[in-house]
């Protein structure tokens, strides 16, 4: 019994080395799975410019990409993530209205590498990027899936208004009608209409869109969809001018960075330059709307000065490939002669935006600002960027929303437009000055 009984604890003392053992080589497996970085979420934002994949992971990976032909894909291989629920339904966020993309699934490739493929409807030329975490977003892998030949926007603005190749024939028949139409005016748009021998063109920019939403009301109104929505119905009065004509930056629910807003307006050689917005603050008393414009020398207040930052914040949030960011003009405006002037019209042209909207809502303050705005910094287009009302203020936030408000803003837009063209009418184009 006596030597049964020492085999017996010979035996639980193996076991229990045994089992020591097994603990101390679990437990560092244990520890790199629970390191490995997890997607957490997956967005896709289709536009006719380009469609946006965004997978959100809550620690850095490393992946790489490459394109494949006959049928053209592009494959993208993340290494060190498990396969888990959120890549399983990649497949199902996919429209069928997506322009570029016709399928994307995921699946093991192989331990510890897990592969994504896009199958495309088209040759494109992909930008693959990371993106440090910011605001309320984690870290993010970002795969933008450009075409290969992007669609001219000078061309499509020409091919949507036919009558812009050969303005001239306008002059008569606005000669003809400008009485008729001032007759039947309201007494406030009896200004006359802008009598010009050219097509206008205006560049409306819906703020924020996609990955980056802007503020967000105590309701859940997104900023990016209020400045959508009155971009539209601002476009829709513009077009029916018989000599105007305006072009979104975005007509979608997808993220512009803020250089290629300014390039698109100085593509199609555009007029005017509006950024719409809807402005918040810490205190949800603030109320009114705001008109700003471009500063050289600093900002015309403190609220000018945070809110220009914020704004130039947008590119962090939506996401930019800072390795593939040409932002040349931009690097030099401060410098370009013609910029002092074309904040002499901006200031002018904010002024009656300002009185128009001043008849529609409060004002936050009645004279137009300045700040360092990076959206506004063309250096040949008068801009300005309004502030429609305050989205975290929940009276103003409920008006933004209501269609017939988002109506009256429109109207009371296209007379600060009719104003600022009938005192200063357009000057014959530049060329191809503007491009770039």
């Amino acid at each position: 019994m006596h030597k049964d009984s020492r085999l017996d604890q010979r035996r639980r003392r193996f076991l229990s080395y045994a089992g020591s053992a097994l603990v101390l080589s679990v437990t560092p497996l244990t520890g790199l799975a629970a390191n490995r970085p997890s997607i957490i979420a997956v967005r896709i934002w289709p536009a006719e410019d380009y469609t946006r994949v965004t997978l959100e992971h809550d620690s850095p990976l490393k992946f790489n990409h490459f394109t494949v032909e006959n049928p053209d894909r592009l494959v993208v291989d993340i290494e060190g993530v498990e396969f888990n629920s959120v890549l399983e339904s990649l497949a199902s966020k996919v429209a069928d209205s997506d322009p570029y993309i016709k399928l994307l699934r995921a699946g093991r490739f192989k331990p510890g590498v897990v592969r994504l493929v896009i199958e495309l409807k088209t040759r494109v030329k992909p930008q693959v990027f990371s993106l440090a975490p910011v605001a309320e977003y984690g870290h993010r892998l970002v795969l933008d899936v450009y075409p290969e030949n992007p669609a001219d926007p000078l061309m499509a603005l020409l091919e949507g208004r036919q009558e812009a190749v050969e303005p001239l024939k306008l002059d008569q028949e606005l000669a003809n009608n400008r009485q008729a139409t001032q007759d039947k005016a309201s007494p406030r748009e009896r200004g006359g209409k802008p009598a010009v021998n050219r097509l206008v063109t205006i560049m409306l920019d819906p703020g924020h869109g996609g990955e980056d939403p802007g503020a967000v009301g105590r309701r859940g109104t997104y900023e990016k969809n209020v400045t959508l929505a009155i971009a539209r119905r601002l476009k829709a009065r513009i077009d029916a001018e018989p000599n105007m004509r305006a072009v979104l930056t975005r007509d979608g629910d997808f993220f512009v960075p803020l250089h290629v807003r300014v390039q698109k307006a100085r593509r199609i050689q555009s007029d005017l330059f509006l950024s719409i917005h809807a402005d918040a603050w810490i205190k949800p008393d603030a109320r009114g709307s705001s008109v700003f414009v471009l500063s050289e020398k600093g900002a015309s207040s403190t609220q000018a000065r945070l809110l220009a930052q914020k704004e130039n914040s947008a590119d962090l949030i939506g996401g930019v490939n800072l390795a593939k960011t040409k932002d040349v003009f931009l690097a030099r405006t401060l410098l370009d002669l013609s910029q002092t002037a074309t904040i002499n019209d901006s200031l002018k042209l904010g002024k009656y935006l300002l009185g128009e909207l001043g008849s529609i809502n409060h004002l936050h303050k009645a004279h137009v600002e300045q700040a360092g705005f990076a959206v506004l910094k063309a250096p040949d287009i008068p801009s300005a960027l309004i502030e429609t009302a305050f989205i975290s203020n929940p009276e103003e936030e409920l008006r933004l929303k209501d269609e017939a408000y988002q109506e009256q803003m429109a109207d009371a837009l296209m007379r600060g437009i009719r104003q600022y063209f009938i005192k200063h009418p357009p000057g014959p184009k530049s060329g191809s000055g503007r491009a770039s």
